[in-house]
């Protein structure tokens, strides 16, 4: 798929982040980054709705703690996050050599993205149960997100209204963030990384109050 993204945007829309000399090689591991972010979001919020309703024989256990299944599930996710990662680490040193130590910080940046992730996953795991059809809504929901992301393009690329919009998007600072340590070297800001990292928290924290308040209902919906 990341092959097809690069001949259609690279090619066909002439999508560019950099300047005319910009190589394929180097359009193909800017869009891998956003990807790698958006598939990780993908994969977790796509299972949530449907997590308790498969795994319905814990339900009833009241000594198992159902909280764990959507971190059980992003850790399935991070893996395979992982294994992406280290494709896009082996790819750069092939065609750019070492990359930046700013690399180093793909860990850090990524937390508050999977703190966000957690809270939004308890939030739908819970809804799924009483809600069948949210998984539907959820996945057209995260398609549209692909395409309302920076990910097959710059965000500087379009008016400084719409980008104050983007901004809003749950993507768009961990993709910027990320592309800035990766690809480019660069830090991010950190006041904007510790709001970030606030927000998320709080998000997580909610997103937990809600599970552990409607899990009561889930044998009686089950």
């Amino acid at each position: 798929m990341l092959l097809v993204y690069t001949f259609f945007f690279s090619i066909v829309f002439k999508a560019r982040w950099g300047g005319e000399g910009e190589s394929k090689a180097e359009f193909a591991l800017v869009l891998f980054v956003g990807l790698i972010v958006f598939n990780l979001f993908a994969e977790c919020i796509n299972r949530a709705p449907g997590i308790i309703l498969a795994n319905a024989n814990y339900v009833k256990k009241v000594i198992f703690p159902l909280e764990i299944l959507p971190m059980v599930n992003l850790g399935a996710a991070c893996f395979h996050m992982l294994i992406s990662f280290f494709v896009w680490l082996l790819c750069y040193c092939i065609f750019f050599g070492i990359p930046a130590p700013t690399v180093l910080l793909f860990p850090i940046i990524l937390l508050p993205f999977l703190l966000l992730i957690l809270g939004i996953s308890w939030f739908l795991a819970s809804l799924g149960v009483y809600l069948r059809d949210v998984s539907q809504v959820t996945g057209l929901a995260v398609t549209a997100l692909m395409f309302v992301s920076p990910i097959f393009f710059p965000i500087t690329s379009l008016p400084e209204q719409y980008q104050r919009i983007l901004m809003f998007n749950p993507l768009t600072l961990e993709i910027e963030m990320m592309r800035g340590a990766l690809i480019l070297g660069k830090a991010p800001d950190w006041l904007n990384y510790f709001q970030y990292l606030a927000i998320t928290s709080l998000i997580a924290s909610i997103g937990f109050a809600w599970f552990q308040k409607t899990r009561i209902g889930f044998a009686d919906v089950i």
